[in-house]
């Protein structure tokens, strides 16, 4: 059948994803999806941002719906130009599979395959024309619509909802969010999701369902069916959805292998450094090293090689010709989700040709392998950089390691804190509430809060995210004017090692936008001075501040 992560190649023109063609031998997708005239493109350097992935769940049915009509829903335009991704990345993907082992009981949906845009918000949409049986040719979604409808949908974080996850069960592939726009979710009959799980031993029992979150409450739903590659649901309503498993004893996953390389880490041409991850072979696990990836202030590419393998619950030995240093000696493949995901990194004093090899510690058996050319290390990214529109700039992610704001706001040559900023709106401190999890307990401790106010907290308000917002705000309270910003927040909690990832993001967004001034029609910030138009009837005299960036951590 159609998976998502065929070769589908663009020029840099304008034109549709081509339809995946049905090979043996597995390759890596090119293709991503755009709503607008202007490409979309996304690369390891981390100048787009993920918008999908901020799941709200008061807000699904919001103003991404309101701004389609019916006229859309029934005659959506035709489909813009589709994304070129840098190297072959593309965060909603997973890779075509010709498993040798459990392929007998791969089933073909006999399904429309159909090519996704990608909307202004990061959301993937197709229009269904009619009652039939649909695949998304870049995420393997398959729709059963009885009638016409308008979807739109999004790849999610397993991270997010591992919690939820109790009595031996595991994710079996990606989680999504999906919507109908302007109509009922019933209008969608059924939808199969993708899973990563290779059902080619008989005697291990499986038991497929699907995790359903509804009101941001866990709910574990049946399956009507399952394929080799997809599980079956009948549609009762839609929030975020995906496949999880329980099983006699460990599984086997259908899993890849992505090799990133360091692009101008060091200087010198003949030094050449590589990430290789572990995955299985699910949108939501790729999504989440790709993050991973471009969270780091050095830029990697992801290298094109068939991805594909074999991957059981273990350790895992990675090896080279020619040898290199390998760090770590062994790495383990969990399904346990992490805020992290371990990597291998390869260093080679030499030039390519590499072949790369993962073996199975327990086995010996090579699951994988691959051979780095020359050729595999170019940069591409330069040239479509430049053509990027100017409206499709962004800065990059933070490191995960590297967890503080990454400028200095400076007037006359001297410095001013960030900390003179606006003090945190309410509404700002909702979204950092709906952001924290079981920890937010700690983030209180960190913000010099009692056990005596989380005893009060939660006697008032029995909904967690509001505990979480009357905690924010009882810190906010206490702080006098010109303190109870974004930065000085982030000053008091950032040696907390478990504050999630999204919450240092968050913060990091709020910082960001505080830094941007207008003085004399000028919007600063970055470094940069961006020309803009400022409509108003008095002038500014003050002073063009610039907003440098401090120095930063290698990841």
């Amino acid at each position: 059948m159609a998976i998502c992560g065929a070769a589908c190649h663009l020029e840099d023109g304008d034109g549709d994803v081509p339809a995946p063609e049905h090979k043996d031998n597995p390759t890596e997708s090119e293709s991503s999806s755009s709503e607008n005239a202007e490409p979309y493109t996304d690369d390891s350097s981390g100048e787009e941002e993920e918008e999908d992935d901020d799941y709200d769940p008061s807000a699904v049915k919001g103003e991404d719906e309101d701004e389609a009509s019916a006229e859309e829903a029934h005659h959506a335009p035709p489909p813009g130009p589709e994304a070129q991704t840098s190297n072959g990345k593309a965060d909603e993907m997973h890779f075509r599979l010709c498993c040798e082992k459990c392929k007998s009981v791969q089933q073909s949906h006999g399904s429309e395959l159909i090519t996704p845009r990608r909307t202004s918000k990061g959301q993937l949409q197709v229009q269904l024309e009619g009652e039939g049986t649909y695949e998304c040719s870049v995420t393997g979604l398959v729709f059963e619509a009885a009638e016409p409808v308008l979807v739109r949908y999004s790849v999610l974080s397993w991270s997010r909802f591992s919690t939820f996850l109790q009595d031996s069960w595991k994710f079996a592939g990606p989680i999504f969010n999906v919507e109908t726009v302007n109509k009922d979710a019933s209008v969608l009959k059924s939808i199969q999701f993708p899973h990563s799980i290779c059902l080619a031993d008989p005697e291990n029992e499986m038991k497929f369902s699907v995790l359903h979150v509804k009101n941001s409450q866990p709910l574990i739903e049946p399956t009507v069916d399952h394929s080799g590659s997809h599980v079956k649901w009948n549609v009762t309503s839609l929030s975020p959805v995906g496949p999880i498993v329980q099983a006699s004893r460990s599984v086997e996953h259908h899993g890849v292998v992505l090799v990133y390389k360091q692009l101008g880490g060091n200087g010198n041409n003949h030094h050449h450094s590589f990430h290789v991850y572990l995955a299985t072979n699910s949108s939501s696990d790729i999504k989440d090293v790709s993050k991973q990836v471009r969270g780091y202030k050095n830029r990697y590419i992801l290298i094109e090689k068939p991805p594909t393998c074999k991957l059981d619950e273990g350790a895992y030995r990675l090896i080279s010709e020619p040898e290199g240093e390998i760090r770590p000696q062994e790495l383990k493949f969990t399904l346990a989700v992490t805020k992290m995901k371990g990597y291998f990194e390869a260093f080679f004093e030499q030039a390519p040709p590499f072949k790369l090899s993962l073996v199975d510690t327990c086995t010996e058996e090579t699951v994988w392998s691959a051979t780095i050319r020359d050729g595999d290390c170019v940069d591409n990214t330069e040239r479509r950089q430049r053509k990027r529109p100017a409206s499709r700039q962004r800065s990059n992610s933070p490191s995960e390691d590297h967890k503080r704001p990454r400028w200095s706001d400076q007037t006359d040559g001297s410095k001013t804190a960030m900390s003179q900023s606006q003090d945190m709106t309410d509404k700002q401190l909702l979204q950092l509430a709906k952001r924290l999890g079981k920890e937010w307990k700690q983030v209180a401790i960190y913000l010099d809060l009692d056990s005596k106010d989380l005893d009060t907290i939660q006697a008032a308000e029995k909904d967690v995210t509001m505990q979480k917002l009357q905690m924010l705000v009882k810190w906010k309270g206490r702080q006098p004017p010109g303190k109870a910003t974004a930065f000085y927040l982030w000053q008091s909690v950032r040696e907390l090692d478990d504050l999630p990832n999204e919450v240092h993001q968050t913060l990091e967004d709020f910082i960001k936008a505080q830094t941007f001034k207008v003085f004399n029609g000028r919007y600063v910030c970055h470094g940069y001075e961006k020309l803009h138009k400022h409509n108003t009837d008095h002038s500014h005299n003050s002073t063009v501040r610039k907003i440098s960036k401090a120095p930063q951590n290698t990841a």
